[in-house]
Parts: C-alpha cells; sequence; structure tokens
C-alpha cells in the first residue's frame, strides 16, 4: 500500500493569537496528527511550518480555525502548500523580531476558573497567591513593553522563574507553558503594605489581611490592580464613602462598585443572563445594572446618588478575589486618581498623587507599564455597549478594509473628553485605552506617553495625524506641533464614521451625530446634526435650531444657562424676568443683568446647535438640575425619570426647510412651548421627559424619511441613553429603516479617533 506524499504546509496567522497560548495549542495538534515543523510568533503574528502526510495536513488547517484556544481569535490565515524540507520533530522556535509590528496585543484578562481553584485550594503551591495567571488568564497589555510578546519583552523579565515555574514554563503538556508571567510565591511578585508616608507596614498575605481589617474600619485604602490603583472603602458606610468623595474631588458622580460573587450582586440588582455573561466574561467589565428596591440597605445611596442603577464590576484578577473572599462585603473600587487626572500606577506616583486620600497603600513590586482604567458597558437592545473602552478591550483594534493608498499609518488623536487615540496600521486600526478628559497637565502628559507608547510598541511612526478641528483642544495644538502633516476633521462627521466602521458599513448612510459640544464648520457649537454620507462626500443635511449659549462654556455646567438661551431664543428679553420658571428663579438679580447683556448683544454666547445642551434646558425648565456637577448629570436625571412610564405621546418637532439648500432646520420651539403648557397644567416630570424623549425620535424618523436614505448610523454622547436609543431603534425598524449603533466602540468620544482615522483613509491621505 502505497503512502500519501509529504508536503508542506506555511501558515501566516494574524490576530490575537500571542498570550493565549497558541504556541502550544498548535504543538499539540501537530504532535496528534503526526506532523513536524515549527511555529514561532513574529511582529505580525504566527508563523508555522508543518510537513508530513497531505491528509493530516488538510486536518491540520481545518482544525486550527476550528480549535483554536478560547481566548484567541484569527483574523487572517495565509495557507501555502510547498515542497517538504525533511523536518524531524516539531519545535517551538525564538521568536522574529524583524519587520512591522501588527500582532495583536491582547487586552489584560480576567482570572480563568482553574487558576480560581488553585488560589483557594490550601493544598496547591499557589494557595493565596495574588499573582496566579496562565495561558488562558493574566496581565498582558498592562505588562508587555514590546513585541513579540515574550517573557524578555515584558516586566516579568526581572522576575527569574524557580526550577518549579520554569518546568511548567517548558513543558508543552502543561497549561502554563510559555505563559509570560508565569510566578508564584518563591519567584514572582510579593504584596506589600505601605503607610501614607511609604513606611512599610507587613507583607505577603499578612499584607492582604491587615487591608481586610482598615476596610472594615472605614479607612479608605489604595490598592494596586493590573493597570493601577484602585481607591476602596466599603460601599455601606456613608460616612466612609462620603470621606471619599470630599477627598477625591468627586461631589455626585457614581463610583464603581466591587461585589465579592454573582450571587451577591443578583441580591442587590436586577441581572440578565447577558449581562451576567458580561459580568462573568474575561473582559470583566463594570456593568451598568437596575438598583433592586433593597440594594441602598446594603449599598449606601451615596456611591450613585439619585442613581436608578449602580456600576458593578466582579473581581477580575487574584488580588481581589483575595480580598473580597476575606470580606465578604462589596466595595467602593474607584480609580485611583483626583477628578480628571489619570489613574496612579506605581507606588511613587501614588503616594504622591493620593497623599491625603488613602489612608493606606496595598502595593507591590510588579511594574505597571501602562495605565489601564475599568471598562464600563451597559446592556442596550440585548447587546453590549461600551461606553468606556479599556481594560479587557483596548488594544484590540477595528478591521477598516479598502484603506485608500498613501495614508497606510495614520494617527488619530481624538477630542478633549473622554480621550483616546487610535493608530491606523494597513487595515488595522489599534484603539487605545481610555485617556480621559484631557483638564489637566497629568493627562495631557498620560495623552503624550499613549501616543509615544503606540508608536514604540508598534515600531511606526504615523505618516498623518488626524486631528479635532476644535483649535482649543490640546490634542489639536499637539498635532499643530507635531512637524507631521496633520488633517483637520469636523467632530461628528468623526463621530458618524466611528460608528460606520465599527459595523463594517459602507456608504451610502445617513449619520446622526448627537451630543453635547462639537466645533463646527462655521465656528458654532455643534451637537444635533445629520449627515448624509456618500463615498464621494460627506454632507450636513439637518441640524437642530441654533439658539445661544450665554457664558458658552459655562454653560456645560449650568443647564439654566441653556434654557435661558432657549427661553430669549422664542420670546425676547422679557423671558429673562419671567421669575416663575424654574431656570430664571435660579438667577440671583446680580447674575441676571450680565446675562441679559450677553443675549441682547450676543456677547460670550455663540450659536449652538447642540441636543446635549437641550437635554439640559429641558432639564432645568422641569427643575431636575439647574449646575450639573459632572458632564451629562442633567441629561441623565431627565433619563433617570422615566422610570414607570408607558407611551405618553410625544411633542411636535417639525423640520423646517429654509430657503436656501439643506440643511433642514430640527425647530424645537413647539417642543418647549409644550412644555412650558405642561408645567402649567400640572404634568409630571416623568410624563414631560417621555414626550421629550419621543419628540426627538420621531424627528430622526421623520428626517430619514424627508430624506429617503434607508441605514440610519446613530452615533454622539447622547446615544448613551438607553431609553432614546431603544426607542429610536425601534421606530426606525417599525418604519423599515435600518439601524446601526454602538457596540465595542463607546458613542462618546472615546470613539472619535477611530472615526479620524477613518476620515483620512477616505480622503486618501
Amino acid at each position: 500500500m502505497n503512502r500519501p506524499p509529504a508536503a508542506r504546509l506555511r501558515l501566516a496567522i494574524r490576530g490575537a493569537v500571542q498570550g493565549v497560548g497558541f504556541r502550544p495549542f498548535v504543538h499539540h495538534l501537530a504532535a496528534e496528527l503526526q506532523l513536524a515543523g515549527w511555529v514561532n510568533n513574529g511582529p505580525q503574528g504566527v508563523s508555522i511550518e508543518v510537513e508530513g502526510a497531505r491528509p493530516q495536513l488538510e486536518s491540520f488547517l481545518l482544525r486550527i480555525a476550528a480549535e483554536n484556544p478560547p481566548r484567541s481569535f484569527i483574523q487572517s490565515l495565509e495557507a501555502s502548500w510547498l515542497d517538504p524540507l525533511g523536518f524531524t520533530g516539531f519545535e517551538i522556535r525564538a521568536s522574529e523580531v524583524h519587520g512591522d509590528k501588527t500582532a495583536l496585543v491582547l487586552p489584560d484578562v480576567a482570572t480563568c476558573s482553574e487558576c480560581l481553584r488553585e488560589i483557594f485550594d490550601p493544598a496547591n503551591r499557589r494557595f493565596r497567591y495574588p499573582f496566579t495567571n496562565c495561558t488562558h488568564c493574566g496581565p498582558r497589555f498592562s505588562i508587555i513593553e514590546s513585541l513579540p510578546y515574550d517573557r524578555a519583552n515584558t516586566v516579568m523579565k526581572s522576575f527569574v522563574m524557580c526550577p518549579q515555574c520554569q518546568a511548567e514554563y517548558d513543558d508543552p503538556g502543561d497549561r502554563r507553558f510559555h505563559a509570560q508571567p508565569n510566578a508564584c510565591p518563591v519567584c514572582g511578585p510579593r504584596l506589600q503594605l505601605l503607610a501614607p508616608k511609604g513606611e512599610a507596614v507587613c507583607s505577603g498575605h499578612q499584607a492582604l489581611l491587615e487591608t481586610a481589617r482598615l476596610l472594615r474600619a472605614g479607612s479608605i485604602v489604595a490598592v494596586k490592580g493590573l493597570g493601577g490603583f484602585h481607591l476602596m472603602v466599603d460601599a455601606r458606610r456613608e460616612e466612609a464613602v462620603r470621606r471619599l468623595r470630599e477627598r477625591k474631588h468627586r461631589e455626585e458622580k457614581p463610583l464603581a462598585t466591587l461585589f465579592p460573587s454573582l450571587e451577591s450582586v443578583q441580591a442587590l440588582c436586577e441581572v440578565s443572563p447577558l449581562e451576567q455573561r458580561l459580568l462573568s466574561s474575561p473582559e470583566a467589565p463594570i456593568v451598568l445594572l437596575k438598583k433592586l428596591a433593597s440594594c441602598d440597605a446594603h449599598v449606601t445611596p451615596s456611591v450613585a446618588p439619585g442613581n436608578p442603577n449602580l456600576g458593578v464590576m466582579l473581581p477580575s484578577n487574584p488580588l481581589q478575589h483575595l480580598l473580597l473572599a476575606e470580606l465578604n462585603f462589596p466595595v467602593v473600587a474607584t480609580s485611583g486618581n483626583l477628578t480628571d487626572e489619570p489613574i496612579c500606577t506605581s507606588e511613587e506616583e501614588a503616594l504622591e498623587r493620593l497623599q491625603g486620600i488613602a489612608d493606606a497603600f496595598l502595593a507591590h513590586n510588579r511594574p505597571i507599564v501602562r495605565h489601564v482604567d475599568d471598562s464600563i458597558v451597559r446592556v442596550m437592545l440585548d447587546r453590549e455597549l461600551v461606553l468606556r473602552r479599556a481594560r479587557g478591550f483596548a488594544p484590540l483594534p477595528v478591521l477598516v478594509r479598502g484603506a485608500a493608498p498613501g495614508a497606510q499609518k495614520v494617527l488619530g488623536v481624538g477630542a478633549h473628553l473622554k480621550n483616546a487615540v487610535a493608530l491606523g496600521v494597513g487595515d488595522q486600526v489599534f484603539i487605545s485605552q481610555h485617556i480621559g478628559d484631557l483638564e489637566t497637565e497629568q493627562a495631557h502628559a498620560a495623552f503624550r506617553r499613549v501616543i509615544a507608547d503606540f508608536e514604540k510598541l508598534y515600531e511606526t511612526k504615523p505618516e498623518i495625524i488626524a486631528a479635532d478641528l476644535h483649535p482649543d483642544y490640546l490634542s489639536t495644538q499637539f498635532a499643530q506641533k507635531s512637524g507631521i502633516k496633520h488633517v483637520g476633521v469636523q467632530h461628528h462627521l468623526a463621530h458618524v464614521l466611528s460608528c460606520m466602521a465599527e459595523n463594517e458599513l459602507p456608504p451610502p448612510v445617513l449619520g446622526v451625530a448627537w451630543d453635547g459640544t462639537g466645533y463646527g464648520l462655521d465656528g458654532s457649537i455643534w451637537g444635533g446634526e445629520f449627515f448624509l454620507v456618500t463615498h464621494e462626500k460627506a454632507e450636513r443635511v439637518a441640524q437642530l435650531l441654533p439658539f445661544r449659549l450665554p457664558g458658552g462654556d459655562k454653560a456645560v455646567k449650568e443647564p439654566r444657562r441653556a434654557a435661558a438661551g432657549l427661553l430669549h431664543e422664542m420670546f425676547g428679553p422679557p423671558a429673562l424676568g419671567w421669575q416663575d420658571l424654574a431656570p430664571i428663579a435660579a438667577f440671583s438679580p446680580a447674575e441676571l443683568a450680565p446675562l441679559k447683556v450677553m443675549l441682547a448683544r450676543g456677547v460670550n454666547s455663540p450659536w449652538c446647535s447642540s441636543v446635549g445642551r437641550l437635554f439640559d434646558a429641558v432639564a432645568s425648565l422641569v427643575n431636575l438640575r439647574q449646575q450639573n456637577h459632572f458632564e451629562g448629570q442633567a441629561a441623565m436625571a431627565l433619563e433617570f425619570m422615566l422610570e414607570g412610564i408607558e407611551d405618553a405621546g410625544h411633542y411636535e418637532f417639525p423640520l423646517v426647510t429654509q430657503d436656501e439648500d439643506p440643511p433642514l432646520l430640527l425647530d424645537w420651539s413647539p417642543t418647549i412651548a409644550a412644555i412650558l403648557g405642561d408645567l402649567k397644567s400640572g404634568a409630571s416630570v416623568g410624563e414631560i421627559s417621555a414626550r421629550f424623549h419621543a419628540a426627538l425620535t420621531e424627528a430622526i424618523v421623520e428626517t430619514a424619511r424627508r430624506l429617503g436614505q434607508s441605514r440610519v448610523v446613530l452615533s454622539g454622547g447622547c446615544f448613551q441613553n438607553r431609553y432614546l436609543t431603544q426607542r429610536t431603534v425601534t421606530r426606525l425598524r417599525e418604519e423599515k429603516f435600518q439601524p446601526y449603533w454602538h457596540q465595542r466602540v463607546p458613542p462618546n468620544d472615546g470613539g472619535i479617533a477611530l472615526g479620524q482615522v477613518v476620515a483620512v483613509r477616505r480622503q486618501g491621505g
């Protein structure tokens, strides 16, 4: 009987294939099929050559894609059939270090079930070891210094493995085979509890026990995690949470809560099957959940004041698992920073910047290469919507096919708020972790570090930098001073292009970009825009009817100013004397006098077409909020009033055709007039909110109908609002339109950088 002829199969695999046990998987598969050859990591991914009988090679090729490790995914697999070379045996070769670096760096991955069992098993050598990991879990993005992903290119190179760990690392049959952060209590990182001035109190497991004691007593402890420090405090203690807010200068913005178990979450919050999956997923994000009536008795209301939702997460690393198992109650786990600053990543930084906030510091000696916040997700329309993209998601790319020639390497530097950057290399756009608002020098320094870090990690220098048009944004100024060709991209068009890219949606589409603030092409403040995007161009075809914002940027923090601008636009100067209206009554006579002058003369009162500011104005009119303590607070309060309200009808929001060409105008004045009438007749705030939200939805549907475009893209911060998004999608579908919205890229300004890169690609550089 003749043996099947031998052949050689060469594979080039790109995707999330480094740091996930991919090479051990290939080794096992080759051994099972009795194939010879080799596998290695390279700057672009994984390379494989195997040879043997043709049937076995064909089976190998099919099973690579079907059986790859659970945390991996394959973006492309290029196969070539060649003549055999006579390989004997199968080996894992040393990694290649030359060539363009486009391999996917895997995000940090939550503790797997096998490692979890080990840290709670008294008979296991990793019992209570807070740095336990394997190829299925543990740090990746936060510890890698360069590609390819090998131990020598991570911070773990300074920890020499003991004989037992080395044996695991070298054994193809062990799940720690080539697990780069592999360590144990003998050879790995160690915990240390520090007093406020940095002196060591205790170390090892005793440090964890002492931390638990401090938290039970109401102390605030800064705890070093995978991507930076968390500030932790007992979530049950009102006084302790208020003290944290005072020290952190965070008045009312919700705080994230870390629970010990899924069961403890289910006792206090509504948890759908999809929300349960998210909480327990390898990404382990903060998930926004609806509180049950019993929640306030176990998590003090000051954790999320006036909010029916709670930001909840489960332990994502062994240290958190061990600490929460010791405590067995929920703790606040908020970013270790002052408001508007990036999180601290080193002990020295934490001791300096968190002085006066934390009563103690639970630290460790594994360095953090880059800060990575917790991601935030909410479930909307039976799928996830990422609101903050960081741990678990960054820096995975979005695949943008068909890049125009001459614009292969593009850096998008994002916006001013919720900043993230994006680097386009070939068809991949790598999106950074959340950086935050560029309000402080520390945040701006973090922004510059992330850009330099991306350039170093992928050994790429951008040919073009794409930036927002706003001249005062620090990100825009960075692009202008870079010495590299830079291109301005309109803020709201970037929103639309970001959503199109994520949904792999080619033109034509009608893009709806609604948010709080964005610099318009005419120098005014945009935020209620509709774009018709075709292959040839992107044209603004409709917008919210403009009104003035007295005080400019001050209006972002004072909804009463947006309301005053609306009333002045509708009724003229007399409206600013109507003390029976909540926004006018909220001003003192001394504050009203200059306001009247500003609006009468148009001084420091820019025109605005922002739906976000319209939300603020309505919240002010119904007296929900006259001052914002954090971005979007008034709009959130208006959304929260919808609880228990059935369909209450909708206000009118007519489309007005101008004498000239587009854009069409969405006229808010009938809605405001109807709200004032409802207030006089005693309608509830919930009914008014429902009719207002429904009016916005109908305006989108009518605009799509008028413009005749079946595919409608929804982007911008306003579409973080669950009610608005769900109702809009439902109504568009009812009217036979095809709606698209965000999933794994934020609809807020965290998605702007992706859209900027796509805009340059559309222009061809």
